[in-house]
């Protein structure tokens, strides 16, 4: 029964291209009008069949993480950006319209993101092994998008060009008082130290980053000029030359983006500048993949540049720059991809089978999510004062 329903909403969906499927009963269809290359799906659990019916976006993940669903030469990037492509031409692509509005609908609550669920949510991504992340980021261990000034850049050229170009818009001086919020394993609040000469103060609510954060701040030379506190933003209560948020502000849910804004419009100097880098969708407020919200980012959302900007206006800080970046993560992924299969014994070896499918299917989602689907990354520079910044972006190209 559910096979058959299965069969003809994939007929309706996949219009182009080249895939097969081999069900469980081994019998195997064709869809899409047979260009390209072809990429062969094989479901073996049957069990997925109905679980695939009621939340399609999460049982594929699932039924790829636990082994049920595979993919022939495990061709998941192919698969991907084929659903991916059709979902987009083809209409909404779900096919479950009614679960994806039940989560629009929903969000509020599962993006209810107080102190005590806050902390939770961030345990389970960002306490996981300092060694996980040493197997497939850069050298300075920047978690978000690297900027490729120039094409022939490697992942580690293209994030130290990010931290220039952020310390550069945040036009900042030596000895001038530097907020980072969501400051990770301290690679950007080292590098604006270093190179910038600022004071800067990170706030984390990860133990496991802010342990490493102290010890690479110590090996740069810079512990003197950097302080790293397991803080919640929204308890800071001090003034800051300069407030910076680098993909943090997908972390705070939708409900709580007037008390993020209006937190960064306290804590900033009257004649400071804020930056906020966040990754967003050029589409309509959404929702976030079920998969993605159970397994690996709870409480996570990717705003529409509409939603922060709703709430921008009702603060009193101005835009005074929002520059978009397309393509920049779509490389960044790429270089995370290729590290993390260069190195997937020992991702194995400190966790299991399951969870290198897990991050596997993760890595690659994301990776067809900027790539088909219409997300960039919003750089969202403001001020209180009109006068802050400078009228043009000459500043940056000296």
């Amino acid at each position: 029964m559910f096979a058959g329903t299965l069969r003809r909403m994939l007929g309706r969906l996949v219009r182009d291209g080249d895939l097969a499927v081999t069900w469980p009963d081994g019998v195997t269809n064709t869809y899409g009008d047979g260009t390209g290359t072809r990429v062969h799906l094989k479901i073996t659990d049957p069990g997925l069949l109905s679980r695939l019916m009621r939340n399609p976006e999460l049982a594929l993940g699932e039924g790829y993480m636990e082994g049920g669903l595979t993919i022939e030469d495990d061709d998941l990037t192919g698969f991907l950006r084929l659903i991916a492509r059709n979902a987009r031409d083809n209409g909404s692509g779900r096919f479950s319209a009614a679960a994806a509005a039940a989560r629009t609908g929903l969000r509020r609550i599962a993006q209810h993101n107080p102190l005590s669920v806050a902390k939770r949510n961030v345990e389970v991504h960002y306490d996981l092994p300092t060694e996980l992340y040493d197997l497939f980021l850069d050298a300075n261990l920047q978690y978000t998008c690297g900027y490729f000034r120039d094409p022939d850049m490697d992942i580690d050229q293209a994030q130290v060009a990010k931290m220039d170009h952020i310390g550069k818009k945040l036009m900042i001086e030596p000895g001038m008082r530097v907020l980072d919020i969501g400051s990770g394993w301290g690679g950007l609040s080292i590098h604006l130290a270093r190179t910038f000469g600022a004071q800067v103060t990170g706030v984390t609510l990860s133990k496991e980053q802010l342990a490493e954060a102290e010890k690479r701040a110590e090996a740069a030379g810079v512990a003197d000029k950097v302080t790293f506190r397991l803080e919640d933003y929204r308890d800071l209560d001090e003034t800051f030359d300069r407030v910076v948020v680098v993909g943090m502000m997908e972390h705070v849910g939708q409900p709580q983006y007037p008390v993020f804004l209006n937190q960064i419009a306290r804590v900033l100097d009257p004649k400071g500048i804020a930056l906020v880098h966040t990754i967003g969708r050029t589409t309509p407020p959404g929702q976030t993949s079920p998969f993605i919200h159970k397994y690996i980012f709870p409480g996570g959302y990717i705003p529409a540049l509409s939603e922060v900007m709703t709430e921008v206006e009702k603060t009193d800080l101005l835009p005074t720059d929002i520059e978009v970046w397309r393509d920049h993560y779509i490389r960044t992924l790429q270089a995370w991809k290729d590290k993390f299969e260069a190195n997937v014994d020992a991702v194995r070896e400190m966790f299991d089978e399951r969870f290198v499918r897990m991050w596997r299917y993760y890595l690659t989602a994301s990776e067809m999510s900027f790539a088909e689907l219409g997300l960039v990354i919003f750089q969202i520079q403001m001020a209180h004062d009109q006068h802050a910044v400078p009228t043009n972006r000459e500043y940056l190209y000296p």
